[in-house]
């Protein structure tokens, strides 16, 4: 049996040499990260309040997703959609970085790149992890092929890709961006992967097999060597940034409610849109966060299939949309509207160890004479205040609402808290109030300079 190491000589001065360096830590460091996640169902517009924070940043991450996840930012009524590139790609002093968790297909990263230079945006301090997943074209049809066949049952994906890449990336058969750099090496993993796809493409869905060369040109002979200027170390460029004090932000894409381990499954996406996923996602450790903010609207909506216990079928829905516009940016389907859920609002906040929210798209509901707030469901005739963890169980639920008047006005141009009505400053503390978290901030219109700057 091993001898236990005595309490003095190393063991003591070991304890003690730690001790001095973990106060010189919590003393002599700040901890700079600020992380930014949806808390509803993606669509909340947290690329506006990216693009705002990232005044005080030095670099934005980009932590998961594809180019399923569109956000706009409009800036002096120039409107920018983005997909893939992180949103402070509009600040020059930002380094904007596309880190290991994301999927990224190159020739929609080029053709972004391509759009934002054309108008007047630079995009040489972009970065792209070397260890990102690529999307190829066999993805995006088995993304197709998978929805049609699943007919009625379909999860509603926007058939981009993304969920077969990271399959492939699961299974240990994907291709990534540093692959690009070995010829030997990204051809031997692509026949491997088109050996499988190619007979289930064929077996299953009855199509044409994917042509290898083809693949092999566009990648090895145009991508590669157009994306060579921004791919790095990401990881290590981005604890340099952290070790030197300068601000780092995490940019989630998607929502809490469609994260793989935590969303409605299986109407969710394949990767972790959650705070925690900004540490897989980007290479760090979670205690350099201090600082995690929620993002939800002031209503609800959600594109694709899956439970929606406030979702509205009427008129008043029919005017959420419309004021809103309420059309995914990058599929351009309606989106399927609902009131505010602060029983899942609450969830969210567990889930994201959320320091505070911000709220946007309040203006929208200015000419409504009453708006609810859900703030628990019914369940079989008891009143329930939890997020239920069954799937089956969400489906039956119906939420208990709280009403509140309107205010009737409209709050575009407010910039200070006393410019809101009172009706309006009521509806939002009463949401602070349910959801147990400060709101920080409120979005009342689409432009970068719209918002309200609340007491947290």
């Amino acid at each position: 049996m091993a001898q236990r190491l005595s309490e003095g000589g190393p063991v003591r001065r070991f304890r003690a040499a730690r001790a001095v360096q973990t106060t010189k830590e919590r003393e002599g460091r700040e901890m700079p990260a600020t992380i930014v996640v949806g808390t509803q169902w993606g669509d909340e517009g947290k690329g506006r309040f990216v693009d705002l924070f990232s005044k005080e940043m030095s670099m934005v991450v980009r932590y998961q997703g594809g180019h399923n996840a569109g956000h706009t930012i409009v800036v002096d009524g120039e409107s920018f959609a983005l997909q893939l590139i992180p949103s402070g790609i509009l600040y020059p002093h930002i380094t904007p970085v596309i880190g290991n968790g994301v999927v990224v297909d190159p020739k929609v990263m080029l053709a972004e790149i391509a759009m934002l230079e054309s108008r007047g945006v630079n995009c040489d301090k972009l970065r792209l992890s070397g260890n990102a997943h690529l999307i190829f074209p066999y993805h995006q049809l088995l993304d197709r092929m998978t929805e049609r066949w699943l007919g009625r049952n379909k999860l509603g994906t926007t058939k981009r890709g993304i969920g077969p890449a990271y399959a492939d990336k699961a299974a240990r058969v994907g291709i990534r961006v540093q692959d690009l750099y070995d010829e030997k090496i990204f051809v031997e993993k692509l026949r491997i992967v088109l050996r499988e796809t190619n007979a289930v493409l064929a077996k299953v869905y009855n199509q044409l097999p994917v042509d290898e060369d083809e693949i092999v040109e566009a990648y090895l002979g145009t991508y590669r060597d157009a994306i060579a200027p921004y791919v790095t170390d990401t990881v290590n460029l981005v604890h340099e940034s952290l070790e030197a004090g300068e601000h780092v932000l995490f940019e989630g894409a998607q929502a809490t409610f469609l994260d793989l381990d935590h969303g409605t499954y299986p109407y969710v996406t394949s990767s972790n849109p959650v705070a925690g996923g900004a540490t897989v996602g980007s290479g760090i450790g979670p205690r350099h966060v201090d600082r995690v903010v929620g993002v939800g609207k002031a209503y609800l909506t959600r594109v694709g299939s899956g439970p929606f216990p406030t979702e509205l079928f009427d008129d008043l829905g029919d005017r959420i949309v419309d004021i809103g516009h309420e059309y995914g940016v990058n599929t351009k389907r309606r989106r399927r509207p609902g009131w505010f859920d602060a029983v899942m609002m609450r969830h969210a906040v567990r889930l994201n160890s959320l320091s505070e929210l911000a709220i946007t798209k309040l203006d929208v509901l200015d000419s409504f004479d009453t708006i609810k707030v859900c703030v628990a469901y019914e369940l079989d005739g008891e009143r329930i205040e939890r997020m239920p963890d069954n799937q089956s169980v969400i489906h039956k639920c119906t939420p208990i609402y709280e009403e509140l008047p309107g205010w009737k006005t409209d709050v575009s141009a407010s910039t200070e808290p006393h410019h809101l009505p009172a009706n309006a400053r009521s509806y939002i503390e009463f949401l602070a109030e349910q959801c147990g978290v400060p709101i920080s901030l409120l979005g009342v219109g689409p432009s970068r300079d719209q918002y309200v700057q609340l007491a947290s």
